[in-house]
């Protein structure tokens, strides 16, 4: 099935936000449309391997909206999916065709919500009297008390609830496992190669480039353009990445210790017992980061790639998948070894993205699938696409296609 029986929603407004300010739920008489706004962003560092996007929206800092996907609009309870995207916290958006779950929903009789939120300086600044940071987050928890709260009219179960999302989104989940706010808002979880090691860092380390960051700016960055946020932001990760030589870790990403995310993991043993949890990585996830990219001793399937895939994802995930069974949680892992005809990248970052969510037309021309025709992507898709929508529907993902290595509890 293609989606197009699915009813797909223009945005919804879910919550307001001052600048630096944390999300407020819309107010029930807020009868006002939807701006569909994204967050103000740079391009992503992943065009190369992604490609840039080919739709079109208004970007601006009346960002929090989120789209539904469900098969009607009726009295039938359905499992719901709830998508937080990528762009290591700094672009991205859950509106965008990529993240179209038109498929999901049709081939899972499943309501699928792709959630916008705040990015970069705007989400995770942290400044005193300026910034607390961690907005980001507290705007996916204002989402998922949306969906708490309303899904039901999209014909979804509120009960029934699973959050997916990739690198930075799925670092996002990990985080909300141990955030008190969060309990009872999911009951599953999928993570797609979160890069663990930068999840978050320590709050001082947060205020040191945050004051590096007033400083490039120069200005009040409570009333300074959106345009020159960027452009300090930029500068800033410029500066970051000279001092630390990190090839992933943006300037601005959640913070740990005193503030609003209180002690680090305060619930997460609380909130992930009786869990369950799909986590996994792609089998060259860093051919999207190493120089040269896709090509040369860098590329998919050397030693660089698969070494630094382990260091970066598979054993930190070993660790997480320990705590998170040692807490009470069903685990199960995968690791997707698909490397598409034509493509240097192989199992790159990303590519298992349109296994799941979009279409030809988002994904057309997108370098990671290299010269696969487009049948073939969507064949392999429907089956992995029947792993995601069996492990939402009963916590068992099943068997899966070949290049989708799985494991059961107690796996990797």
């Amino acid at each position: 099935m293609d989606g197009s029986t699915v009813i797909r929603s223009g945005p919804v407004r879910y919550a307001t936000a001052e600048r630096f300010a944390r999300p407020r739920p819309v107010p029930a008489d807020d009868t006002r449309p939807a701006t569909g706004q994204l967050c103000p962003q740079p391009p992503s560092r992943l065009d190369a391997v992604m490609g840039p996007p080919g739709d079109r929206h208004p970007v601006g800092e009346d960002c929090l909206n989120l789209t539904v996907t469900t098969p009607a609009r009726d009295g039938v309870a359905r499992p719901v999916l709830v998508w937080f995207h990528g762009g290591g916290f700094s672009s991205g958006a859950g509106l965008r065709d990529w993240y179209d779950g038109g498929a999901l929903a049709a081939e899972g009789d499943v309501v699928v919500v792709g959630v916008n939120h705040r990015l970069g300086a705007l989400g995770y600044l942290v400044l005193d009297g300026v910034s607390e940071g961690n907005l980001g987050l507290y705007d996916q928890l204002e989402a998922l008390r949306w969906v708490r709260d309303h899904i039901a009219a999209w014909g979804g179960d509120p009960g029934r609830v699973t959050v997916f999302g990739q690198s930075a989104g799925a670092l996002s989940i990990r985080l909300l496992m141990g955030m008190p706010e969060a309990r009872g808002l999911f009951g599953r979880a999928i993570l797609q190669s979160p890069p663990l090691l930068i999840a978050a860092r320590p709050r001082d380390q947060a205020r040191a480039l945050g004051r590096l960051f007033a400083d490039v700016l120069g200005a009040d960055p409570r009333t300074a353009p959106p345009d020159a946020l960027l452009q300090a932001q930029g500068r800033t990760a410029a500066a970051h990445r000279r001092r630390t030589g990190s090839r992933l870790e943006p300037p601005f990403i959640p913070v740990t210790g005193a503030g609003p995310l209180g002690t680090p993991d305060a619930a997460f043993e609380t909130n992930v017992r009786g869990m369950d949890v799909l986590y996994g990585w792609n089998a060259d996830d860093m051919s999207a980061f190493l120089p040269g990219g896709g090509s040369g001793d860098s590329g998919a399937g050397s030693g660089e790639v698969a070494e630094e895939t382990r260091r970066i994802y598979a054993l930190p995930l070993a660790r997480l998948g320990e705590r998170l069974r040692r807490a009470g949680a069903r685990v199960h892992t995968y690791r997707l070894d698909w490397r598409p005809a034509g493509s240097p990248f192989g199992a790159t970052h990303c590519v298992e993205l349109p296994l799941l969510l979009g279409s030809r037309q988002a994904w057309r021309g997108a370098p990671m699938l290299g010269d696969l025709p487009w049948e073939d992507v969507a064949a392999l898709g429907t089956a992995v696409r029947a792993v995601w929508i069996s492990f939402a529907r009963t916590g068992d993902p099943g068997p899966g296609p070949a290049p989708l290595n799985l494991e059961g509890p107690g796996g990797q």
